[in-house]
């Protein structure tokens, strides 16, 4: 049996002693989806409280706390007037443009809806506070990040294959991007991987992979792992069950770009009592 093999059937007392990024286990994804949606309106009303901005990156995927938080954050008054906001990634179409807001996709179109949309007005965080990645001006995002002091949080999932943000395995059969390498990368436009595709084609397009823009731009590793804390969710069950086990205590590895946040001195990754069960290998 495979070392791979074997970190799949482990118990998960012997995952947790393995782990090299804590994790924290929630009954269900109910229940892990209100843990994200309370953890990020936690943290700008400590922040505010303490009379200090929240400059987070947030991902769009997970997305069902989205409207959640909007909730939380208008019942319980939660000001987001000193909140920044940096998106991790967007689609681009095969021209390498952003796709229109519009368009059914759209991280930003998404956000703006199901998110700042919902945010009472008098609560809202300012235009100009809100950063996506830009395929024309990589290189805006991690200026303003720094404008604006760092990132308190980032906030993501964990892709099929392990991806953070659109930071896939790099692969070409013309040279080999090192742990380093991949490590500092920068806000990039990358092809999506056929596994991407097809998984984001599952969700989003009936298994329509022609549907599916074909490129994004993305943060790279860099900004993601100089944000002073990480919390990734997995919450996508069954699909992130193997996931869960290569991120927490696989071997770093560009093939598996999550790994890379092991050894970050402040994350956690997060995810449902049923994804983090061991894994028997049979038919269905």
């Amino acid at each position: 049996m495979s070392g791979q093999q074997e970190l799949m059937r482990v118990s998960v007392e012997e995952l947790r002693a393995r782990a090299r990024t804590p994790f924290r286990l929630l009954p269900d994804t109910k229940t892990l989806l209100h843990h994200f949606a309370r953890s990020i309106a936690d943290g700008i009303q400590s922040r505010n409280e303490r009379g200090e901005p929240s400059r987070l990156i947030l991902p769009v995927g997970p997305t069902k706390h989205y409207p959640l938080l909007a909730e939380i954050t208008n019942r319980e008054r939660i000001s987001w007037r000193g909140v920044h906001v940096f998106q991790m990634d967007e689609f681009l179409d095969w021209q390498g443009r952003l796709v229109p807001e519009s368009h059914p996709l759209s991280f930003v179109g998404f956000m703006r809806r199901e998110l700042f949309g919902r945010i009472d007005p008098a609560m809202r965080m300012p235009e100009r506070q809100y950063c996506f990645p830009h395929p024309f001006r990589p290189d805006e995002i991690s200026e303003r990040i720094a404008k604006v002091g760092g990132i308190d949080c980032c906030y993501g999932g964990i892709g099929y294959h392990g991806h953070v943000a659109f930071n896939e395995p790099p692969v070409s059969r013309w040279g080999c991007i090192s742990v380093d390498a991949l490590r500092n990368s920068l806000t990039r436009v990358v092809p999506l991987a056929p596994d991407s595709i097809i998984v984001q084609s599952i969700h989003c397009s009936g298994g329509d992979s022609s549907a599916i823009p074909p490129l994004a731009v993305t943060l790279g590793m860099k900004d993601i792992l100089r944000s002073r804390r990480i919390r990734l969710y997995l919450a996508a069950g069954e699909r992130h069950r193997a996931v869960f086990r290569t991120a927490v205590a696989g071997d770093v590895m560009t093939d598996y770009p999550a790994t890379l946040v092991q050894g970050h001195p402040d994350a956690e990754i997060l995810t449902d009592e049923a994804t983090a069960r061991p894994i028997e290998l049979g038919l269905a």
